[in-house]
């Protein structure tokens, strides 16, 4: 039997376990990458591990997430992250050098290696032949030290792209009909494989733009082979010696196969409030626009900024529209001013932001109140653009700058515009004097830490108790994001400052939240999340269970949950349950007394866990689906408590 490319991808880095689909193994990781929003964190745990140097073949941090400097906080965690990386051997991409996810893609990302990172969308490194995954920072902490990643082994679905994309058509439209045909829940434990002649014709931007928003999917990653078009852009990288083939075997056998025809594809979107509404773009077109925004790590690349250019020259963007371009990367920026298209963008009207995420995690940018924004970024949960009541539409380039041009939402296969060809430069013009290099060991062991007055330390959880007393603190519905448990925007800049970032947890569904659970903790009873499907989608950032642990939260049951999520909540000692009767949710409110007996006895047993509603004389049954290794550190109260004892 052949073997698919995620096979031989986790073959070839497998530490522990065997590539049997829902066991759970261990892999080793070449490279992690971080962000400065996750990378305070993952490195304060890092350094509570207590070595001396990372043990990866490579890592990054980035600086691209908090780069708008209001107060001291971000300026200060940023001089933290500059003399960890100078300490411990990691590289550092300065504020201003670009997206984690794009600069990584152009500069680091090798085929058939690991990548590991502190960010959802670290999967666009699939776009390069890696088995690329988002992670909790801690377990980015773990990789640094030079542990294995464990993960559930995926089953792997093929989608088989045929024919070619039709002008006004792009790789925006493939993720979005895959969106449509997946939707957003459902997926955990599975990664999306990429073939065909269609999958041949994509450049790597275009694969990346595809593999970036599969994340939205709740897949583990989506992998592409490492075929001629990444020889192409890795040479035109100067990377030329990096590339690798890598193809899946004429016999691999997949769980499931999906075929798209390229040719029948047409103009997609994604409609308020979430990734998965997905309809076609003639089916709500006149509706007005009030700001197109153009960048994200999912669609910042130098041929979508090029193709926006070459559509804006000699025109001026509609006097109705505030027009945001953000490129992707430092590179990305003086490749456009080099050729001419940044003038072209200047003299439309576009305002230039920096290379960074700005827009899409709602730190810039905010559409006005009810606004419309058409947005090329992966993500339009509600407030997410710090806008509550703002109607956010996901949407290409090329759909993006038909708005653009007339003001409303409009299929660009009806502009009275020839559609550009945007050709790839063979060779970038590529500098590097942003991303500073670690010094000599010798030399970085008399190196200190910088630590402003925001960095905290990390919080501590206590073991497992032997029962849970406590009462239903909140109750959610389904698909509940990490953006509604911890607000990303202004709220950001607290992320190293675990108390004070824990006062707004999920402050935008109920600000009340964090007055009732700290009442609960100070009482000495437990607080319980109830959630429905789905809970804990979106971001990775592991805050979304550090924060509810600082509270006193020893459990979250829900009827389902998203994959990195799950994993950061057992990381830090809060039980992931699950309803085994689906029903059983509506059985219970929110301020219901809840306990839940003999839980060390039954994770250890792992059998099925009862939770008692006291309130209303009720009984439930639940499952806590861990491995063997994830019940020592339920048990051990996380991770970090399991490490110190041996």
């Amino acid at each position: 039997m052949g073997q698919t490319i995620t096979e031989k991808l986790l073959q070839r880095h497998l530490i522990s376990g065997a590539f049997v689909p829902g066991q759970e193994i261990g892999i080793r990781i070449d490279q992690t990458l971080t962000q400065d929003a996750t990378g305070t964190m993952t490195y304060l745990q890092f350094e509570s591990m207590k070595c001396e140097r990372v043990k990866t073949e490579l890592s990054v941090s980035y600086i691209d997430h908090n780069t708008i400097q209001i107060g001291y906080e971000n300026a200060d965690d940023h001089q933290y992250l500059q003399s960890i990386a100078a300490k411990y051997g990691l590289y550092l991409s300065r504020a201003g050098n670009g997206i984690c996810h794009q600069v990584h893609l152009e500069r680091f990302g090798k085929p058939g290696k690991t990548l590991l990172g502190a960010d959802s969308h670290t999967p666009m490194g699939g776009a390069l032949g890696m088995f690329a995954a988002g992670a909790g920072g801690l377990d980015v902490a773990l990789a640094l030290a030079g542990e294995s990643f464990y993960l559930t082994c995926p089953r792997v679905i093929k989608i088989d792209l045929q024919g070619r994309l039709q002008p006004w058509v792009s790789a925006k439209d493939i993720i979005l009909k895959v969106l449509s045909i997946f939707s957003t829940e459902g997926n955990v434990g599975y990664v999306f494989e990429y073939s065909g002649e269609g999958t041949a014709s994509l450049s790597v931007p275009e694969r990346a733009t595809i593999a970036n928003m599969g994340a939205e999917c709740g897949v583990t990653t989506s992998v592409f082979p490492s075929d001629e078009q990444t020889r192409i852009f890795l040479k035109a990288q100067r990377r030329g010696e990096d590339w690798v083939e890598l193809q899946a075997d004429a016999n691999a056998v997949y769980d499931q196969v999906v075929h798209i025809d390229l040719t029948e594809l047409e103009p997609l979107c994604a409609k308020p409030h979430s990734p998965g509404n997905v309809t076609r773009v003639k089916e709500v077109t006149n509706v007005k626009v009030d700001q197109v925004c153009i960048g994200s790590c999912t669609n910042s690349s130098y041929r979508d900024m090029v193709m926006v250019a070459r559509i804006l020259e000699h025109r001026v963007v509609h006097p109705g529209v505030s027009l945001i371009i953000a490129p992707g990367s430092k590179q990305v920026l003086e490749n456009l001013a080099r050729d001419g298209y940044l003038a072209d963008l200047i003299s439309a009207g576009a305002r230039i932001m920096e290379s960074a995420c700005g827009f899409c995690i709602g730190n810039s940018q905010s559409p006005s109140s009810g606004a419309v924004s058409l947005r090329t970024s992966n993500r339009n949960f509600p407030g997410r653009s710090g806008t509550q009541d703002a109607d956010v539409y996901l949407v290409s380039p090329e759909t993006a700058v038909a708005a653009v041009v007339t003001g409303r939402i409009a299929d660009p296969r009806e502009l009275d515009i020839d559609y550009p060809e945007v050709k790839m430069p063979k060779k970038f013009y590529v500098d590097d004097n942003m991303i500073i290099e670690p010094p000599d060991p010798e030399i970085a062991a008399g190196m200190t830490i910088y630590r402003g007055p925001n960095i905290g330390g990390q919080p501590h959880n206590d073991p497992m108790p032997d029962a849970i007393k406590g009462c239903v603190t909140i109750k959610v519905g389904d698909k509940i994001t990490t953006d509604h448990i911890m607000p990303a925007g202004e709220r950001m800049k607290y992320r190293s400052n675990i108390p004070r970032y824990a006062e707004f947890v999920f402050e935008n569904l109920d600000p009340n939240f964090y007055g009732r659970a700290m009442k609960l903790k100070r009482e000495g009873r437990h607080n319980i999340i109830l959630a429905g499907f789905s809970y804990g989608q979106g971001s990775s950032r592991e805050h979304a269970a550090i924060c509810p642990m600082y509270l006193g939260v020893r459990a979250v049951i829900a009827k389902s949950f998203e994959r990195i999520h799950a994993t950061n909540l057992i990381n830090y000692g809060i039980m992931p349950l699950v309803f085994k009767k689906e029903a059983d949710y509506d059985l219970i409110d929110q301020d219901d007394a809840i306990e839940i007996p003999d839980v060390r006895t039954l994770i250890d047993a792992g059998g099925e866990i009862i939770v008692k509603n006291m309130t209303k004389k009720s009984s439930h049954t639940a499952l806590c689906h861990v491995s063997e290794r994830q019940k020592r550190m339920l048990l051990a109260g996380g991770v970090l408590n399991l490490r110190q004892e041996y």
